[in-house]
């Protein structure tokens, strides 16, 4: 019986898609694409992700090794709040979910600094009973070790925990460590799938109705 739902935060219930992002603000393409491959697809991001690096131990590493220039990097390094936006109608299903009678808690990547920022910012993490954070445990998904973390740290059982992430071996991971998992591709806003996600394999959620 699942007792406890766990959340990915990327693109479930944060958005995060930097190249969109950089595509309708104008950049060239050839610029666009320098960007996610210098930097989003830099080992150095998933080293900051995973709390080993600073935010300026990451920029000096990007600058020595790609043609794009240290100042734009910086820029580019500080436009992460406006890049990443709350996907309001899965927000909504927090409270109903809560009110149901599970217990809900993210598991993510994300940067320190990057987190306590957004964390400040939205209220929503106030439905959440704890979560785990890959930089500060010093462990990234799809690494089996953080989903124990997270079982360990608020003494759940696995095979009571469902889990929602967007990247397919993420989902496999979770499903390694003994959870229910589920790859989420729904678009920005489409909280129906996500709604009728959790009424199909959580039947006590379908005591909450709609999803407005």
């Amino acid at each position: 019986m699942i007792k406890n739902i766990v959340f990915d935060l990327g693109n479930v219930l944060l958005s995060w898609k930097p190249g969109q992002y950089f595509e309708k603000s104008g950049y060239e393409s050839n610029t666009v694409s320098l960007i996610m491959k210098d930097i989003f697809g830099n080992p150095v991001w998933a080293a900051l992700d995973n709390g080993d690096i600073t935010t300026g131990d990451a920029i000096e590493q990007i600058a020595r090794t790609s043609s794009l220039k240290k100042d734009f990097i910086r820029s580019l390094f500080a436009l992460r709040t406006e890049i990443i936006f709350p996907l309001t109608d899965n927000i909504k299903l927090l409270p109903r979910l809560k009110k149901s009678g599970f217990k809900l808690y993210y598991l993510s990547n994300f940067r320190l600094d990057f987190f306590e920022e957004v964390k400040k910012e939205y209220d929503f993490f106030d439905y959440f009973d704890g979560g785990i954070i890959s930089a500060v445990v010093r462990r990234s998904k799809p690494d089996i070790r953080i989903y124990r973390i997270l079982l360990e740290k608020y003494q759940l059982k696995a095979e009571e925990c469902f889990y929602i992430d967007d990247v397919d071996k993420n989902v496999r991971a979770a499903e390694s460590a003994g959870m229910t998992a589920y790859c989420y591709d729904g678009e920005d806003g489409n909280s129906q799938q996500l709604y009728r996600l959790i009424k199909k394999m959580l039947p006590g959620a379908g005591m909450f109705s709609g999803t407005g």
